[in-house]
């Protein structure tokens, strides 16, 4: 296993090809320590989607090995990865429109959380409800929830499959400033709980408030890892983001 044994996920050399040989990621190598708050950075395109569907079973790597808590779990299908406590939430949120919020948040806390009864997993749906600030719309239906609680809805899911490790797609995205210091607030107390979270995030204010270390993917490939404000003005990094000119008017500044 790569990495140390404080990592609760080691990545070595991790590949992802498609047909007519596109290469979405390129012998990436990482290891998330546990308890960590990890960002996860680059331009669009740059494979940071593809990386967390690999981590999480949803596509399967083209090389490379994947091991969580010591356990080589290379393999695996979206509902292991899920009952091992590999959570996530989605760029596009995914709520089950038909059916209301808090029956959202019991089917994870039956179908991956583990709690073995539908009464049981109910009342541990109310307390992630209460905790993400949804307890007084756990009875309205799923689709008419705003953009904001959604979001809110997408956290309280994860929470509920007890996530060992805790995936953020851009939970962000669509937020106004408001909303956005709400979520920073939650992600802080969900690293409280003792869940590693690695967040695919663009905005800099909520990297640099939030994350230990910033991990940046460009063209599939790891490019910079390190302490935000390290990173943040490592050149190639300015390049992937602004352009090499820019990176060069940064330097003679």
């Amino acid at each position: 296993m790569p990495n140390t044994p404080s990592d609760i996920v080691s990545i070595n050399d991790l590949r992802k090809s498609y047909k007519g040989g596109f290469e979405a990621l390129k012998s990436v190598t990482l290891g998330i320590r546990t308890g960590e708050i990890l960002a996860l950075l680059g331009p669009n395109g740059a494979g940071k989607t593809t990386f967390v569907n690999l981590v999480t079973g949803v596509h399967r790597a083209t090389a490379g090995a994947l091991w969580f808590n010591g356990e080589d779990v290379s393999g695996q299908r979206p509902f292991e990865a899920a009952r091992r406590g590999l959570s996530r939430t989605f760029q596009i949120v995914q709520p089950f429109p038909q059916m209301t919020v808090i029956e959202n948040v019991t089917a994870g806390a039956l179908f991956a959380g583990g709690n073995p009864s539908r009464s049981g997993a109910r009342d541990e749906a109310m307390e992630h409800l209460r905790f993400v600030g949804l307890e007084a719309l756990a009875e309205q239906p799923a689709a008419s929830l705003t953009l904001p609680s959604r979001k809110r809805l997408e956290l309280a899911k994860s929470l509920a499959m007890k996530p060992k490790l805790l995936l953020l797609d851009e939970v962000n995205a669509g937020l106004n400033s408001t909303e956005i210091l709400g979520a920073i607030e939650l992600i802080r107390e969900i690293a409280a709980k003792g869940i590693t979270v690695l967040i695919i995030e663009h905005l800099m204010k909520v990297v640099f408030s939030l994350c230990d270390e910033l991990v940046v993917l460009h063209h599939g490939e790891l490019i910079a890892r390190g302490e935000p404000k390290a990173v943040a003005s490592d050149r190639q990094v300015i390049e992937a983001y602004l352009g090499s000119r820019y990176a060069q008017q940064s330097e003679a500044a």
